[in-house]
């Protein structure tokens, strides 16, 4: 385990996701009905709205962009996507935080 960040190897968390694409600006809205809403300027062509999805995903949590993944729903605005490296808890627990606000 790494002390410093309280990560341990292996570990593996799944997040719901509803993507915005298109929009004017990539953010994080917040919490809606259980999903991680957010909004990406990249187009949904080519997995180029994903791939700035798990960017977006990456930064709230604080892992690297190749530590997040789109288990499911690659062609859907809702998604489910895999974080390596945290526990299913650590990411629940920053979830609670970004809707405490």
């Amino acid at each position: 385990m790494d002390t410093a960040s309280g990560r341990t190897g292996g570990e593996r968390a799944r997040l719901n996701v509803r993507v915005k694409p298109r929009s004017s600006v990539s953010e994080v809205v917040g919490l809606e009905g259980g999903a991680l809403v957010v909004k990406v300027s990249a187009p949904p062509v080519d997995g180029r709205a994903n791939r700035a999805v798990c960017e977006l995903v990456a930064d709230l949590v604080g892992v690297g962009k190749s530590s997040v993944t789109v288990e499911r729903g690659e062609r859907s605005r809702d998604k489910v996507v895999t974080v390596e490296g945290l526990s299913q808890e650590q990411v629940d627990e920053l979830l609670a935080k970004l809707k405490r606000g």
